[in-house]
């Protein structure tokens, strides 16, 4: 099956009725949007999400601009490595979903460790990281990125997500340490819990049936 890269989500947030959400595909002529939604609060606009695409020496080593450049390629790509959220127009959110293949760092975290699943598989994508500016968060936006993401890994040919959240009902934590997703929300999207390395971090799974 070719990628797909034309489709839209669109929805509204549960708790802001008259504004529309509509979630795309990032590429690089969304680039300054995208730009727009990484800057919004939290360490968006200087990691460029380059966290998990990068080792640690390699992310060290690196600067803005570099990971800036980084970025730019991989938005570039085909399949998008991400998608974008716009709230009655506004780039207002981000997630990056794809290949564990191309988000090295996944394998050499020791609390990932516990996967079922083998690294070196491309069809088992990764829901790594979302984004949401400071206004807009509390609306709901996280579901509607999460739903999106896995429409998007499915209709790239996907076999498996994994993701790696934060159950907050264990440990409270501040906004921005909510980057890898909050355990309630990819429950109620249908992930199975398959490993809990530590109290609040767990490995979930959603398998996709043929």
């Amino acid at each position: 099956m070719p990628p797909r890269t034309n489709w839209t989500v669109s929805a509204r947030p549960s708790t802001v009725p008259d504004m529309t959400t509509t979630i795309v595909p990032a590429t690089d002529q969304r680039f300054d949007d995208i730009q727009h939604a990484l800057s919004g609060g939290g360490d968006g606009l200087t990691c460029q999400c380059q966290w998990w695409t990068l080792t640690n020496a390699q992310f060290q080593a690196s600067d803005g601009a570099e990971r800036e450049r980084l970025l730019r390629e991989q938005v570039a790509a085909t399949p998008a490595p991400a998608l974008v959220a716009y709230v009655d127009g506004e780039a207002a959110g981000w997630v990056r979903v794809g290949p564990r293949t191309l988000q090295p760092r996944l394998a050499r975290t020791r609390d990932f460790a516990a996967t079922t699943e083998d690294w070196a598989d491309p069809s088992v994508w990764a829901v790594t990281c979302f984004v949401v500016r400071k206004e807009h968060r509390g609306h709901g936006l996280n579901p509607l990125l999460l739903e999106a993401a896995i429409e998007h890994a499915r209709a790239n040919g996907a076999r498996m997500i994994e993701a790696y959240p934060t159950d907050t009902s264990v440990a409270k934590r501040p906004a921005n340490e909510l980057y890898r997703g909050v355990l309630s929300v990819f429950r109620a999207a249908g992930f199975r819990e398959i490993a809990r390395p530590k109290p609040e971090r767990v490995i979930v799974q959603l398998a996709f049936t043929a």
